[in-house]
């Protein structure tokens, strides 16, 4: 594995995200709406795929299917949250109005440095992306299938998550009501967790590679946030203000983060 390609790449890729979010910073602070954040945030990644796809030197068909996956998942994500965010960009998400009060005066500057540490982190969570393209070895190992098949259950089930919600949140008769409904029924963030399982797939597909176990931080950071950070907290915090009643019910008897069946 050559050391210095692999931070040639990470290194090239850093400069490229952290060129994007700050045009998109640029945008964001015309129409006055930090959430396109997340919308580039995931679709850096499929730069970054690109990037690492022409410049690692490691086995052919295993650059094509890593890079395959990946650039599949976050273009799916990229996608998905540029329908959700496009819908209202007049008009930005509370987490952001409350860091822009927050801010107050300092908020452009503050976002700015939001946005970098966006890129910072898409750089960071590709380590095993990194580590993957890097492996010259020519044999696909059984680690490398196993990781390929979580990936695939990952990847539908988010897929069908969102679906489901949207699906939910579009028929007028659900206003005011909670989505318990296919997925939602076992977990209150099942889109979340297939999206952590997205990641543990690669971690997976990673340990047949050199320093493998290195990868782990990238499913480590995305259970981190999304359970005590953005994900998870947020949507919890919105949904009891909008529906208090009937969130604490879907509370009491369905599962957070990872799916269960229901509690008495």
């Amino acid at each position: 594995m050559d050391y210095r390609n692999l931070l040639f790449i990470a290194l090239i890729s850093l400069i490229a995200c952290c060129g994007i979010m700050a045009v998109i910073w640029l945008w964001a602070k015309r129409i006055k709406n930090a959430g396109v954040v997340d919308v580039f945030w995931a679709l850096n990644f499929p730069v970054i795929t690109i990037i690492t796809f022409f410049l690692a030197e490691g086995f052919q068909t295993r650059k094509i299917l890593i890079c395959s996956i990946f650039l599949l998942a976050e273009l799916r994500l990229g996608i998905h949250l540029w329908q959700r965010v496009i819908g209202h960009l007049d008009e930005e998400e509370g987490r952001y109005q409350r860091l822009r009060s927050e801010w107050g005066d300092k908020a452009d500057r503050n976002f700015f440095v939001f946005f970098q540490f966006q890129a910072i982190s898409n750089v960071l969570l590709a380590i095993p992306f990194f580590i993957i393209t890097a492996n010259i070895s020519t044999k696909i190992s059984i680690l490398e299938y196993i990781g390929l098949a979580i990936w695939a259950v990952a990847f539908l089930g988010e897929m069908i998550a969102d679906r489901q919600l949207a699906a939910f949140k579009k028929d007028p008769k659900n206003k005011g009501k909670v989505c318990d409904t296919g997925l939602w029924y076992y977990s209150r963030h099942p889109n979340y967790f297939f999206e952590w399982l997205t990641w543990m797939a690669y971690f997976i597909f990673a340990l047949a590679s050199p320093w493998g176990i290195l990868a782990i931080i990238s499913p480590a950071i995305i259970l981190y946030l999304l359970t005590k950070v953005t994900g998870v907290p947020n949507n919890e915090e919105q949904n009891l203000r909008s529906k208090p009643e009937a969130y604490k019910k879907y509370q009491q008897t369905t599962s957070s983060f990872f799916p269960w069946f229901k509690k008495a």
